[in-house]
């Protein structure tokens, strides 16, 4: 009778164990690409918050993974803004140092008070043209967003890579492709 109960409490205890470690064990095969019920936001885009202005998501779009956007080329700007201020509000331009490219907004954005408004999706509506260097991704570019009412709002923005939850969004003007194994392996034959 006291080996049963010596065998029970052991049984108990490695259910007991088992049970608290299979949570554990059931996210390893997650990863950083598992799909969640919660929103995802990622790491890498930029959030700030300035002069009353909510930056979320802030973002250039640069080449698939890989590959480059050339020299010459341009990147477009994706973000989202709220303006938190009392009046409403409006983008009027974007400033970045002559050693990276020309900025280019398409026309001004409206910023209501309290509401999301998104740049760049569906069309981008902000780019940097004439890129004066490759950008492979990882990179960062200072810029100065103009508001009429706010003023100036100085940011240093990320440079990411087409590629995890990027892949949806149009490929940047110019990005030249990856380069593919058979011509890596061509060019070292010769």
């Amino acid at each position: 009778m006291h080996a049963v109960t010596r065998n029970r409490r052991h049984w108990a205890i490695a259910a007991a164990a088992f049970l608290a470690a299979a949570p554990v064990l059931a996210g390893c095969g997650a990863g950083f690409d598992a799909i969640t019920n919660t929103p995802y936001s990622p790491t890498e885009a930029l959030t700030a918050k300035v002069k009353g202005i909510n930056v979320a998501q802030a973002f250039f779009l640069g080449p698939d993974s890989g590959a480059t956007l050339p020299a010459g080329g341009a990147t477009p700007l994706y973000l989202s803004l709220v303006n938190s201020n009392q009046a409403d509000d409006r983008l009027l331009g974007v400033g970045v140092d002559p050693a990276v490219g020309t900025a280019k907004v398409t026309e001004p954005v409206d910023l209501p008070f309290q509401k999301l408004v998104s740049i760049g999706k569906p069309t981008p509506t902000i780019l940097i043209e004439g890129l004066q260097k490759p950008l492979a991704g990882g990179e960062s570019i200072d810029v100065q967003l103009q508001f009429a009412n706010a003023g100036l709002v100085p940011l240093t923005i990320p440079v990411v890579t087409r590629s995890r939850e990027f892949t949806q969004l149009p490929q940047a003007p110019s990005a030249a492709p990856a380069p593919s194994a058979t011509a890596e392996q061509a060019e070292g034959d010769q």
